[in-house]
């Protein structure tokens, strides 16, 4: 009875030290990410940041611009973001810049964004009422967005481009 109470408790001891470590692995493996991650967005995360939107997010850039796009071969702004939405928040989003704007978001101001929140512009060039642009906010003045011309890239709100063409902040509901 001794023996087997001594091995028991050996046993449990060995657990615990094993789980320790591995818990101590998992916590370096999530700091070298979020090293990584940081070095690639150029914005420093901490623990509170969700990894889980910054490490899909990674996936996405360089990917091509494709009007109606919704792949990694191709992908428009409204794609994206539907994209990142469902596998990061589990939410469906509509398939327009404009309907994401007035049916999914309540409006918010651009000192008010957070994580996730969606940034939206008019970039026509004949300067045509509405939104037809959308990306989703980092932080520090970072989003990521489908650019015609770049594909998948990572913009500062503070570009004059993105300070003249902003239209609203939005967050989903």
């Amino acid at each position: 009875m001794k023996t087997q109470l001594s091995l028991l408790l050996a046993l449990l001891s060995a657990l615990l030290l094993t789980s320790c470590g591995s818990s101590r692995q998992l916590a370096r493996a999530g700091e070298a990410q979020r090293a990584q991650l940081s070095r690639q967005f150029g914005i420093p995360l901490t623990k509170r940041d969700n990894l889980d939107l910054y490490a899909e997010a990674a996936t996405w850039l360089g990917v091509p611009y494709r009007y109606g796009g919704t792949s990694r071969q191709g992908v428009d702004c409204s794609g994206l973001v539907g994209n990142l939405y469902n596998k990061v928040y589990r939410k469906q989003l509509s398939r327009s810049s404009q309907d994401i704007a007035k049916k999914d978001c309540r409006r918010i101001g651009r000192s008010s964004l957070k994580t996730g929140d969606l940034v939206f512009f008019n970039t026509s060039s004949k300067r045509r009422r509405g939104i037809n642009h959308v990306g989703l906010y980092l932080k520090n003045g970072k989003f990521i967005h489908a650019s015609t011309s770049r594909g998948v890239i990572i913009s500062n709100l503070q570009e004059n481009y993105y300070r003249k063409t902003w239209k609203q902040g939005g967050r989903v509901k």
